[in-house]
Formats: C-alpha cells, structure tokens, sequence
C-alpha cells in the first residue's frame, strides 16, 4: 500500500497547502495579538488623558482587548477552514444565555460604570445610599464598601445605590446646622434670644458668611420654638451640633429660662362626691 501512495501527490495536495494555511493562522494570531495590545496601549493614554478614574480605565481596556483578541482568533481559524459562522452563532447564544443568567450582576456592572462616570461621590465621602449611612470606603464595578459609625462594613451593591437616592454629606465644603430649641411661654423671649445669639457668637468654628439665624418659628402647644441655624466647615459638623445643644442647656440653667417638655395630667373624680 505504501508503494503506491503517491508522495509527491500528497505533499503537493495536502502538505504544502495545510502548511502554508497553518503558517498563516499562525502569523495573522500573532500579529493580531502584537496589533491588539498597540491599540491598547493607545486607548488606555486617551482615557488616561480624558481623566477617566483608573479603574475605569483598566476595565474598559479589558473588555476591548478581549473583544478584539476574540476577532483575531476568528479570523486565524477562517484561514484553517473553519467555519466561523456557526461558531458565531454559537458565542452570541452563549452570550444571551450568559447575560439572561447575570441579569442583576450586569444591572450592578452598569451601575458601577455610571458612578465611576458620574462620580457622585468618592472614597472618603460620608454617604447615605440604600438606606445605609456612612464613610465610602471603596467603589468596585459590581458593588461599593461603606464604614458606618459604629464600624461595620457594609458591601452595597451598585444596582441599589444607583437606582435610588443618594445624600452625599461631604460633597460640599460648608454645611448649615440646623437646631430648635424651646421655652416655656413664661420666659423671656428676648432674653432667650441674646443667649442664643452669644452662644453662638463665641463658638469660633461658626462661620460668620453665611451669617447665622436664629429666629422664633413657632408658637407651639407646649412651648416657644427658636431655630438656630449656623454655617459651619463640614468636619466640623457633628461636633458643632453636640457641642451647641449642650451650651444651650447649660445657659438656659444658669439663666433661669426653662425647656418644656410633654406633661399629662390626669384629674380623678372625688370618690365622696
């Protein structure tokens, strides 16, 4: 049988075609791959330049190299024979049943994009998100990290923060404290506010533009009601806050003015009637 196989037949046949198709697969995956990764490299310089976050950035460039790396083996295995179309179609089924599969985590993914986008807050920032309230720790593509104030940590996924309300405490670098205070109908009304207006006329972390109100806002059952209403730095925020609310106690002590609270009373009938 080996006397008859033609060699010559066979190399011209098959051997030199396959050869020259195999060396050309190979040549198109290697130059492709070495094409691929030029074009990401210059795609990660003009989302660098484009102050894009680098995270961002990093991930973007993944994707693109995947998908371009995708097409380079595609086109490598057309140059065997291979019948590209069908594993086309074969991916893109695969791809619906992945993404019908993942349909939250590609909600997260999306919404993880947006904020690194958008940016409606940064790692740092006092947040308050998905009815959690506390320090940003990290931003991910699927989900962010927050430490709240009694040091827990708390994953939150993008979906939820995204699709709801989000209060960012410290994107600005002033914040107004607003506080109430009542006295009783009894007390001096202008007395009460000259004490306010020196409590917090001496608390130097107390912002003198925008100038402070303070003011009576209502007349209420029980009492009469002051707002205060300070500027202060935001870091300075929760200290004024606790700080001032004490002050005032401890003055309106000293000055005789007191702070009604809610009374009941309760009348028996005389049991000899």
């Amino acid at each position: 049988m080996l006397e008859n196989l033609d060699i010559t037949k066979l190399t011209e046949t098959y051997v030199i075609p396959w050869g020259i198709n195999i060396a050309m697969a190979i040549a198109i995956f290697i130059v492709g791959k070495m094409v691929v990764n030029i074009l990401i490299k210059v795609l990660k310089k003009i989302l660098t330049k484009s102050k894009m976050d680098e995270m961002l950035v990093n991930f973007v460039a993944s994707i693109m190299k995947t998908i371009l790396l995708l097409f380079v083996v595609i086109a490598a295995l057309d140059q065997l024979g291979v019948d590209t179309t069908s594993l086309i179609a074969l991916l893109g089924a695969a791809g619906l049943a992945v993404g019908l599969a993942l349909q939250n985590s590609l909600q997260n993914f999306a919404a993880g994009v947006m904020l690194i986008v958008f940016r409606p807050f940064k790692a740092g920032d006092f947040v308050e998100v998905a009815g959690i309230a506390g320090v940003v720790e990290t931003i991910s593509i699927f989900s962010s990290t927050l430490r709240t104030g009694d040091n827990k940590e708390v994953i939150v996924p993008n979906g939820s923060i995204y699709g709801g309300t989000i209060t960012n405490y410290s994107a600005r670098e002033t914040r107004r404290v607003d506080m109430v205070f009542g006295i009783g109908y009894d007390d001096d009304i202008k007395k009460t506010k000259e004490l306010l207006e020196k409590i917090v006329s001496e608390d130097e972390r107390i912002l003198k533009d925008p100038a402070p109100v303070i003011a009576v806002s209502e007349l209420a059952d029980s009492s009469v009601n002051f707002v205060v209403r300070p500027w202060v730095k935001t870091s300075d925020y929760w200290a004024v806050l606790w700080d001032i609310t004490e002050e005032v106690k401890l003055q309106f002590d000293a000055a005789g003015i007191s702070i009604p609270y809610p009374q009941m009373d309760v009348h028996h009938p005389d049991k000899a009637a």
